[in-house]
């Protein structure tokens, strides 16, 4: 799918990701299941959305779509100005190595590698140089900057996933996609977390997109998107958690 006219009003509107009619079924037939039916939405710069739901709402499958994870049955996704959807599995590749950090629950980080070379190991693997500075700031910022030389198995849980948080900012990338981000964690390390990707947001103007089942975690975004049944059900700023459980009754 190739609009530019789309794409043109998308920037215009300050959307760093947007997406326009996006589908996903799964299977054929009977048997068919349509995750997602015909979302299109903008997310602007600098922002914190979180996408909610209950499960099989369809907010993963967006998330996917939306990260090139995934391919659409019908539609197209677009990140700062790339449409996702028509890029070969090179152009993919090229794409999230240059626009994309990820944070999932699962910490995924090399045992092996400290923390500050688990930090630097997206741009390793670009090629590109570390910015020796950016990433003690980083490091700083997540308040790891004493435990750089610490090994992940030397880490607690919460302490991990801040190297992740790390990790997926050290590339500067267009916006963060979070998936479950502090699913794993406790209640102190979770709202640590969230604190840490809400700075992310107010102080190095990122955009970050979260993908979550919790009302408590879906109240620190600026801006809420309900999903049920693959379609939008609610989106608009939210003012607090109760708020988002009194969004999610009302459906």
């Amino acid at each position: 799918m190739t609009d530019s006219g789309v794409q043109g009003q998308a920037d215009a509107d300050g959307a760093i990701v947007a997406c326009r009619d996006l589908s996903r079924r799964f299977g054929e037939g009977e048997a068919a299941v349509d995750a997602l039916r015909g979302v299109t939405l903008d997310f602007p710069r600098g922002q914190m959305t979180a996408i909610v739901g209950p499960s099989g709402s369809g907010k993963s499958t967006l998330m996917h779509l939306l990260a090139g994870l995934d391919k659409p049955t019908g539609g197209g996704a677009w990140i700062d100005g790339v449409e996702v959807t028509a890029l070969n599995d090179k152009g993919l590749t090229e794409l999230r190595r240059e626009k994309l950090g990820f944070i999932f629950q699962f910490f995924n980080l090399v045992p092996v590698l400290d923390a500050a070379e688990n930090v630097e190991l997206p741009l390793k693997i670009a090629g590109r140089d570390v910015d020796s500075a950016w990433r003690d700031r980083l490091l700083d910022t997540v308040g790891l900057a004493d435990r750089a030389d610490h090994r992940p198995s030397e880490l607690s849980g919460g302490q991990q996933q801040r190297v992740a948080i790390a990790r997926a900012l050290i590339a500067r990338p267009a916006v963060i996609f979070a998936d479950e981000p502090t699913g794993n964690l406790d209640s102190k390390s979770g709202n640590g977390i969230l604190e840490l990707l809400r700075a992310s947001v107010d102080e190095f103007e990122q955009t970050v997109v979260i993908v979550t089942h919790d009302p408590k975690v879906a109240a620190y975004a600026d801006r809420v998107i309900v999903l049920a049944d693959g379609r939008v059900a609610a989106d608009r700023k939210v003012e607090g958690e109760d708020d988002v459980i009194a969004l999610m009754r009302d459906l």
